[in-house]
């Protein structure tokens, strides 16, 4: 597959199983971009710090670190993937503990690779969806930040007031920017000052403190150095360039 797709974890240290699995998935996968296998906890482990799976099929029986120490640790660690379980039938009761730490569901061997296949799938488009819901989310929170900026930008904006007016933390508000719109809060809140700013250059009977105090700036200067900044030139220069020059 060659488009972006969620990436699967397989754990499992049944040789014979494995190979049915790897056989079987690689070829029927409609979902999986990225297939990694493990054949003990430990391994993967190493590959759930390494590449952050998004789902895994995790054995749990396993030489070097079981499946539910796995699950423990890479919980402990920061790391969620979406976990589906293979139990034997005199392992009910880790099944229980796995469920306990965050998996999703299980499966009794032995099964058939359809099955296993069939349940990573629904799962992972369940995830799928709430992973395209919550970026929706995002971007709309993300929107009417720009929105109330565009709509207050000659008034003192903070981080903290924009946060407080759309209903989220500070941390989050700047995290959102970042990710987003890959700045921070006030450089987005600088550019867009100063592209208002240069359409008003354009009128010459708008002197260069007036122009920025219109558009919340409080302290020309300042004014004058955040402009260069974002556009390379100072405003007096700016201004020669369109063919108009200060008094």
């Amino acid at each position: 597959m060659e488009k972006e797709g969620l990436h699967l974890l397989i754990a499992e240290d049944e040789e014979n199983i494995l190979n049915a699995m790897k056989n079987y998935i690689s070829k029927h996968t409609s979902v999986f971009s990225k297939i990694d296998y493990a054949c003990n906890g430990q391994e993967a482990l190493d590959l759930i710090y390494r590449d952050h799976p998004d789902v895994m099929l995790l054995d749990v029986q396993m030489p070097v670190k079981t499946g539910i120490e796995v699950l423990k640790e890479s919980r402990a660690a920061g790391f969620y993937p979406e976990t589906i379980i293979l139990s034997g039938y005199d392992t009910f009761s880790y099944a229980q503990q796995a469920l306990r730490l965050g998996a999703k569901d299980y499966l009794l061997k032995p099964c058939k690779a359809s099955e296993i296949l069939e349940k990573l799938e629904n799962l992972a488009t369940h995830q799928l969806k709430k992973s395209t819901k919550a970026e929706s989310e995002k971007n709309q929170q993300v929107k009417m930040a720009k929105e109330y900026i565009k709509d207050h930008l000659t008034e003192e904006l903070s981080l903290a007031t924009v946060a407080d007016k759309v209903g989220l933390s500070m941390s989050y508000l700047s995290t959102l920017f970042t990710q987003n719109l890959n700045c921070s809060f006030i450089d987005y809140l600088n550019h867009a000052r100063i592209d208002v700013a240069c359409a008003y250059m354009h009128d010459s009977k708008m002197k260069v403190y007036e122009i920025a105090y219109k558009v919340g700036f409080h302290d020309d200067k300042y004014f004058s150095r955040v402009f260069k900044k974002v556009t390379g030139v100072s405003p007096s220069m700016y201004r020669q360039n369109i063919g108009i020059y200060d008094e």
